[in-house]
């Protein structure tokens, strides 16, 4: 029998236009600003701004009194509120209760002369899943519109015990399973550096706002690439740590229940030193002790010098130019180039890496994902009655299907026991060919970490980001995996490539896709990938990889 919608709730689009007023009257009227037109497809520079100091210089001024945390907060709310209109960044805006928080940081800072935590008076944007007392929090779902959070997710108490100020929470795509950022409640967001491609997703608002200089550092979370995927098409540094280590408790989420392939929260800021300081102040936390999930490990300092990778000299990282089912186009291509240039130079040893089994890794995360999304998705938008997305195109007449998508109704128990046995084989395997390459580092070491693309793409037309397995399998392998900009897309050094030697079908889809004048100015970002639990020595990494590139991003 068919779901029925009860016939005491509004209409669907009711409910959509009432909490888009809301939400317009959230913003304060002395901010709205006039955009410019929708042909202006580059507002990364609008209005022009002096660049937003890093992460760790604007706690510095927090701490020390010469900025007050009210004034911090206002700064960034006003820039804030012009990227929404720029680009549709933004869900839930509270102003008047960030304030009052910054207020009393202020009032403690000068009544104790001490900060409240590592992150005093540090405006921070949330994603759309993560709740906050009193507020909503729809993932772009029609039918939880409505519904008030009782009281905050674990990671929200844990920011605010360590001085921070939740000021906004940013778009995601409806049911969070997309790369791209589009829903029936707020609507879609585009990318600053050009609004005709996608921010990514499923915290493609993250990525907007922060490329925006809208917030000084955000949350988002990862279950297939939903962290990298908007870090990388917005020119940004984001971090997927291993399961357990940044709480998730009392979160809203997709696919929950589902405990194979867990969605992890990490930070996404416009520097990399952005990352240590959130993960260094959230572990230190003791997030265990609220979250039954939360693995029993505080910031390891000799792991971020990389006591166990020769203190940091004479890393050996190997590149994976593509993944054995879809070669990345040019600009991945030459940032990829770029990336191993820059590390010889600096004195460390760079070889190739060998893919194993990516296509059947991607297949299996599909197959844990997809067993009974179907049905997740049918029951949460039959409370109104609001239709399923079924594509990101800005025309749906000719949208193909995205294989991350439910392609049926399902599968039984048993056999998803048979798809997790073969992941946990498929681990095995891969840790086993990761030790193996101990033999040509010449180190003594196996290779210290994985340079690869995040996409074999940068951000694509809206509709277009059809493959996510670039991302995807280090969340099925559990690996901690960080982006960082390499270069953007220039349509005199980035030309078609002649055709190549195609996997298959899609890989030609894939090929033919690009056309250099249609991602022009994309950036152009990689993925650091290390061991479980390593997030230490991801991050050290990055930053060692980070400061050996050329200057001129």
């Amino acid at each position: 029998m068919a779901n029925s919608i009860p016939t005491d709730i509004p209409h669907w689009t009711a409910l959509v236009a009432e909490k888009k007023q809301r939400q317009l009257e959230s913003i304060p009227r002395e901010w709205i600003v006039t955009p410019p037109s929708d042909s202006t497809l580059d507002v990364s520079a609008f209005p022009e701004t002096s660049p937003i100091l890093p992460v760790n210089v604007l706690l510095e001024k927090l701490a020390s009194a010469a900025w007050t945390a009210v004034d911090v907060t206002i700064a960034f709310y006003k820039r804030a509120i012009v990227a929404h209109q720029l680009v549709n960044c933004l869900t839930e805006i509270f102003v008047d209760r960030a304030l009052a928080r910054a207020a009393e940081l202020d009032d403690y800072l000068k009544n104790t002369g001490k900060v409240v935590g590592p992150l005093h008076g540090l405006p921070i944007s949330l994603k759309d899943q993560l709740c906050i007392k009193g507020l909503e929090t729809t993932i772009g779902y029609v039918s939880w519109i409505g519904q008030y959070a009782d009281k905050n997710a674990v990671l929200v108490d844990v920011l605010i015990e360590c001085g921070a100020v939740p000021f906004v929470r940013t778009n995601v795509p409806q049911t969070l399973a997309w790369p791209e950022t589009f829903n029936n409640v707020f609507g879609r967001t585009t990318n600053p550096y050009n609004r005709a491609l996608t921010s990514g997703g499923s915290s493609g608002g993250e990525g907007a706002l922060i490329a925006l200089k809208g917030s000084p550092l955000g949350v988002g979370s990862d279950l297939g690439g939903s962290v990298r995927i908007p870090s990388a098409f917005c020119g940004l540094y984001g971090l997927r740590p291993s399961y357990g280590r940044v709480p998730h408790y009392g979160a809203r989420g997709t696919l929950d229940g589902q405990d194979s392939v867990l969605p992890v929260f990490g930070p996404m800021t416009s520097s990399v030193v952005g990352i240590k300081i959130f993960m260094k102040a959230v572990v230190n936390a003791k997030p265990w002790l609220n979250d039954p999930l939360v693995i029993r490990k505080k910031w390891d300092e000799d792991e971020y010098n990389l006591v166990d990778h020769g203190s940091g000299k004479d890393l050996c990282f190997a590149i994976m130019w593509d993944d054995g089912v879809v070669v990345p186009h040019p600009p991945i291509r030459r940032s990829l180039e770029i990336a191993k240039a820059a590390l010889q130079k600096a004195g460390h040893k760079v070889v190739d890496w060998k893919p194993i089994k990516h296509r059947l890794l991607g297949d299996i995360t599909r197959d844990i994902w997809n067993a009974a999304s179907a049905e997740e998705f049918m029951v949460t938008t039959s409370v109104t009655g609001e239709p399923i997305i079924t594509s990101m195109e800005l025309d749906n007449a000719d949208a193909a299907v995205s294989s991350f998508r439910p392609q049926n109704s399902g599968i039984t128990a048993y056999q998803l026991w048979q798809v997790q046995k073969l992941r946990q084989n498929i681990r095995k395997e891969y840790l086993d060919h990761w030790e193996a390459t101990a033999s040509e580092t010449g180190t003594g070491r196996p290779v210290d970490a994985i340079i690869c693309p995040a996409a074999p793409f940068a951000a694509t037309p809206h509709g277009k980001n059809r493959y996510v397995d670039y991302t995807a399998v280090w969340n099925a392998l559990d690996y901690p995996a960080a982006i960082f900009p390499v270069t953007t897309v220039d349509s005199t050094l980035d030309r078609k490539a002649p055709p190549h030697a195609f996997y298959d079908e899609f890989d030609k889809d894939v090929y033919e896709m690009y056309d250099p004048e249609k991602f022009k100015n994309a950036p152009v970002c990689l993925q650091l990938v290390g061991r479980t639990l390593e997030e230490e020595a991801v991050i050290r990494m990055t930053e060692i990889v980070d400061a050996a590139m050329p200057t001129a991003k």
